[in-house]
């Protein structure tokens, strides 16, 4: 059975309940989950502003974003915390999407693949069952910026995550996982990259705010 693909919208710090619900009026040719963008790594305790996967459980959250490059560059959170987080969501019940990317420093000195593959190992270091985890390959230098990395380096990218998952975690996980692409995904590049066999679904960010998110949900449709 091959792998199903699969569309996130992360709508970060936007949106308010008018437009939303205008939003959601246009979505609807498949099942929608409400998620959320971040939880901490403990069940409890004095740490003001944060929220953990069980009170996400309460709500009946499903699914949890970590990793993103905004928690990384703004937050300053380490690839260690973020493999923190993600464990112990799992453990709480949690499906994660575990974001990772590098910066455009980073890609014009070749580091693409190095950068990448340290942030996954911190996550394989301390995850044992990658089922229910979603790897999103999000290029910093693609996210709201207008650029995105073409089909092409899209693919390249994610064909070199699932070899590192086969070397490096085993031939079962790399067949299954799910790598989703973000970076300026948009209506008119959605199916180009939705037809590259290594890319299995979206992490959408302005483009999910929009109408024209049904398109990108629907790319492999």
């Amino acid at each position: 059975m091959g792998r199903k693909f699969c569309v996130g919208g992360n709508w970060k710090l936007n949106g308010d309940k008018a437009s939303i619900t205008e939003l959601c009026k246009v979505l609807t040719t498949g099942p929608l989950n409400a998620d959320t963008e971040n939880c901490y790594k403990v069940a409890k305790g004095a740490f003001t502003g944060e929220i953990s996967p069980a009170m996400l459980k309460d709500l009946n959250i499903g699914w949890v974003i970590l990793g993103h490059s905004e928690r990384r560059a703004i937050f300053g959170e380490s690839d260690e915390l973020i493999a923190d987080k993600i464990v112990h969501a799992l453990a709480e019940g949690l499906k994660v999407i575990a974001c990772i990317g590098e910066t455009l420093q980073e890609r014009e000195a070749g580091q693409t693949e190095a950068v990448c593959f340290r942030q996954t190992k911190a996550i394989a270091d301390k995850v044992k069952d990658w089922s229910n985890v979603v790897i999103a390959y999000e290029p910093v230098w693609a996210i709201g910026t207008g650029k995105t990395a073409t089909p092409e380096q899209a693919q390249e990218v994610h064909a070199a995550l699932r070899k590192w998952f086969t070397e490096n975690v085993s031939a079962d996980v790399s067949a299954a996982i799910r790598i989703q692409y973000g970076g300026s995904v948009t209506a008119a590049n959605c199916r180009e990259l939705a037809a590259k066999p290594d890319i299995d679904g979206f992490l959408v960010g302005g483009a999910s705010l929009k109408p024209e998110f049904i398109q990108i949900v629907n790319a492999r449709a």
